[in-house]
């Protein structure tokens, strides 16, 4: 009589609920720090801790929570603002409809609802990475709990930051000052990040957009151009330039 293959038994198996929340957790130690210091910042800025903590239970987008905060207190109008943030965080329509491709499950209305709001940079890779790995693996209970866990460590980092910036950490200037640079910090790093070959085009352009944005008009309209400037450039780049990694990745 055959004996089944234990690897075979294993891939085939629904990643659980506590599989969810081990996995969550290199996302949680990275959300932490960087909502700290928005908590911190939406403070500094004159919005108030429950002020602070419902833009990340509402709006939940990051980086972005950074920029719409400091261009509503420097007296933009909520519709720019609101508009800014859209474009910057345009891509996350791609996100659900990406997932939907490679998932062969039925999806239930409720979780799914769960999950694709939380469905951030962090999630979506890691369920991409899962679904590449073992597709028979992904569920929907999974998935919900990564992004469940990520909402609300994003949610309490906020809280901490906001709560604790209001004033009691004038103790401690050091580390005030070292959360307080969190933000450009967090925006350099994604530069370093995009600095490549295949992308210098995109980086130039959205860098010379920027600068004639803020030059010319004001902030607002500076985010803006810089993120059609890198669209456009990423369009119009030669293609070959674009396939330079993958090609290399293949031939090793």
């Amino acid at each position: 009589m055959p004996v089944p293959d234990a690897s075979t038994s294993s891939s085939s198996k629904k990643s659980s609920f506590t599989e969810g929340i081990m996995d969550s957790l290199p996302i949680v130690i990275g959300y932490i720090p960087v909502a700290f210091a928005f908590g911190l910042s939406a403070v500094k800025l004159g919005f108030n801790p429950i002020e602070a903590i419902f833009f990340s239970c509402i709006i939940y987008a990051g980086a972005s929570q950074f920029v719409i905060t400091a261009l509503l207190s420097a007296g933009m109008s909520l519709w720019i603002s609101a508009l800014t943030v859209l474009a910057m965080d345009i891509r996350h329509i791609l996100y659900g409809p990406s997932l939907r491709h490679r998932i062969k499950d039925k999806l239930t209305g409720k979780k799914t609802l769960i999950w694709a709001f939380g469905l951030t940079d962090e999630v979506f890779a890691a369920a991409t990475a899962k679904l590449i790995k073992n597709q028979r693996s992904w569920s929907e209970n999974w998935m919900v709990t990564i992004a469940s866990c990520s909402w609300l460590a994003w949610v309490f980092g906020t809280a901490a930051g906001a709560f604790l910036g209001n004033g009691y950490l004038e103790s401690y200037p050091a580390i005030e000052a070292a959360m307080t640079f969190m933000l450009p910090a967090l925006f350099l790093s994604f530069l370093l990040a995009s600095c490549r070959k295949q992308n210098s085009y995109c980086v130039a352009a959205a860098l010379i957009g920027a600068l004639l944005g803020i030059t010319l008009f004001s902030i607002p309209v500076a985010i803006l151009a810089g993120i059609v400037g890198g669209c456009i450039a990423a369009l119009l780049q030669p293609r070959n330039s674009c396939n330079d990694t993958y090609e290399q990745k293949e031939t090793q």
